[in-house]
C-alpha cells in the first residue's frame, strides 16, 4: 500500500494537537516518553476507553497485507514510533520523528505511574504463569502497585466473554495485552467499550521481560537500534520477524523512488 500522507499534520480525535505522520499508510504520531505518559495520565483521569498501539517495522509490513490491522492501527489514539526501523524510515521519507518510544518501556512508566497515582493494571497474555510472575516482580519493583490481575495467554476464543468479564470488573484502569501483533491489537479492538479500562495497550513479549524469563538487550545495544539482533541471538525463533526488516527497508526505498518520481513531474 502506498502512502498518500507523507507530510507531518495535526491529529484528529482523542490526540489532537499531537503531530503524526503517515508512514507506508501506517500512523505514527511524534511523541518523546514524556508525552506519551502525560497523555495516558490525561486519559487515566477522563476515563472512557482509549488504545494506545506501539508500531515497529514488522507491524508496519504486516499492516500493508492485512487491512483489518492496518486499520485499527489508524484508529488507535496514540501510536507510537517503536523501534530504530521506523525511526530511519521516516527519516528516509523526510518526515523525522523524536525517538524511539517502547511497549517495554511505557508499560514499565505506567506502573510507576500506577504506583504513585493509586490506580491498578491488569496483565494479560504470555504463556501460563509468566504473567504471575511479572505481576510479582512489578509489585516488587514499584511499592504500591496493585495488580488487578493476570491472565495467561493460551485461552480459546470461547473463554473470551469470561475473560473480559474479568478484566472489566477487575477495576483496572490500564490494561496490557501480550499476544504479540496483530492479535494483541485485534482484541482490544474487539472488546474496546466493554473492557472498562482507560488505557488498554498491547506490549508483546513485555510480560516475559518483567517475569525474569527473557533478558532485555544491553542498553548499549537498544541506544544503538540493536536490540533485535539480541533478542534473535537468545530466541533463534524470532528470525520470521526480523526478516521484515529487509522487507520494511525494501518498502521504504520503494516508497522514496515513487515520491522522487512524483516531484520531478511537478
Amino acid at each position: 500500500m502506498e502512502d498518500s500522507s507523507p507530510e507531518n499534520s495535526n491529529t484528529n480525535g482523542h490526540s489532537s494537537g499531537i503531530r503524526q505522520i503517515s508512514l507506508l499508510g501506517v500512523k505514527i504520531h511524534y511523541v518523546d516518553m514524556a508525552t506519551t505518559l502525560d497523555v495516558a495520565k490525561g486519559w487515566i483521569a477522563q476515563g472512557g476507553p482509549h488504545h494506545i498501539v506501539t508500531a515497529d517495522a514488522s507491524a508496519v509490513v504486516l499492516a500493508q497485507k492485512d487491512d483489518e490491522f492496518r486499520e485499527i492501527i489508524n484508529q488507535a489514539d496514540l501510536v507510537t514510533p517503536d523501534g530504530s526501523g521506523i525511526l530511519l524510515g521516516a527519516k528516509w521519507l523526510h518526515t523525522p520523528l523524536a525517538c524511539r518510544v517502547s511497549g517495554v518501556d511505557i508499560a514499565k512508566n505506567l506502573c510507576r505511574m500506577a504506583a504513585e497515582d493509586g490506580f491498578s493494571v491488569f496483565l494479560l497474555g504470555a504463556a501460563p504463569g509468566i504473567a504471575e510472575r511479572a505481576a510479582k516482580n512489578l509489585e516488587s519493583e514499584f511499592p504500591g502497585l496493585e495488580i488487578a490481575g493476570t491472565q495467561h495467554g493460551y485461552f480459546q476464543p470461547t473463554e473470551e466473554p469470561d475473560i473480559v468479564e474479568r478484566i472489566r470488573t477487575s477495576g483496572a484502569k490500564v490494561l496490557f495485552v501480550a499476544l504479540g501483533f496483530p492479535k494483541q491489537e485485534k482484541f482490544i479492538r474487539r472488546y474496546f467499550e466493554e473492557l472498562g479500562v482507560c488505557v488498554a495497550i498491547g506490549v508483546g513479549g513485555s510480560l516475559d521481560v518483567f517475569s525474569g524469563t527473557v533478558r532485555r538487550a544491553p542498553e548499549w545495544m537498544q541506544r544503538h537500534g540493536l536490540e533485535w539482533a539480541y533478542r534473535l541471538a537468545q530466541n533463534p525463533r524470532k528470525i520470521s520477524k526480523v526478516m521484515t526488516l529487509p522487507q520494511f527497508v525494501c518498502l521504504v526505498l520503494k516508497e522514496k523512488v515513487r515520491r522522487t518520481i512524483l516531484k520531478n513531474k511537478e
